[in-house]
């Protein structure tokens, strides 16, 4: 398996994304630029935080016009799998990938803290190594996390099982129904707004985020021995 670590003029998590892959899960990983056009050769698509163009107009909203992104949705297309963490994540609602929109926390404030999360769906590509319901810790940093959408849309991620993680003890950023992470109805594209690639092992504080990019590789496995 071999995973792309897409990188804009801007990112500050894809070294953590690529070590999280390279280093610790053991897997091949490779920085593909936003100015490139092909994702030739890789299987899986990883979409890093940060302030992608400087966050100018809106977060995100720039970098879903590079280059790259026009395969990225292609490859999404075709049941590869995507993940987005952060500005990932706001970068797939603004290419369209997944519904819904990241405005500014509630609090008007950037909030970088360590995050409860619950496991709210163990029947994705994404989190078959955790138990449903589990309580995981994992980073968040962001000024733009309070996930939003209308009331259809609502009732179709619920309806469809979309939301795979969800805010407990506090919501940080007045994120409707708790969401801090959703699923594509056809199951490939994750986005979260919390850091699991910088919850790989103890010595970050936690390494809950590792069972995530586990349950990629192991499911890309499965579908190798089909």
């Amino acid at each position: 398996m071999k995973f792309a670590v897409i990188v804009f003029p801007g990112s500050n998590c894809d070294l953590d994304m690529y070590a999280a892959v390279k280093d610790i899960l053991g897997v091949d990983a490779e920085y593909v630029q936003h100015y490139e056009k092909s994702l030739q050769g890789f299987d899986a698509v990883l979409l890093p935080g940060g302030f992608s163009y400087g966050d100018y107009l809106r977060t995100g909203a720039i970098a879903r016009f590079s280059n790259i992104m026009d395969e990225v949705i292609r490859f999404a297309q075709e049941g590869k799998p995507v993940f987005g963490t952060c500005n990932g994540f706001q970068i797939l609602t603004e290419a369209g990938l997944l519904p819904g929109a990241l405005r500014r926390n509630d609090s008007l404030k950037f909030i970088s803290k360590q995050q409860k999360l619950r496991v709210a769906n163990t029947h994705t590509l994404f989190t078959t190594a955790y138990e449903q319901g589990e309580i995981i810790t994992l980073p968040i940093a962001h000024g733009e996390g309070n996930y939003y959408c209308d009331k259809e849309t609502l009732q179709q991620l619920r309806d469809n099982d979309q939301i795979v993680f969800t805010y407990t003890n506090d919501n940080p950023n007045g994120s409707i129904e708790n969401i801090a992470g959703i699923i594509n109805k056809q199951g490939n594209v994750l986005g979260m707004m919390p850091h699991p690639e910088r919850a790989v092992e103890e010595l970050l504080g936690s390494e809950d985020g590792l069972k995530l990019f586990q349950s990629m590789y192991k499911n890309y496995q499965k579908e190798l021995c089909k």
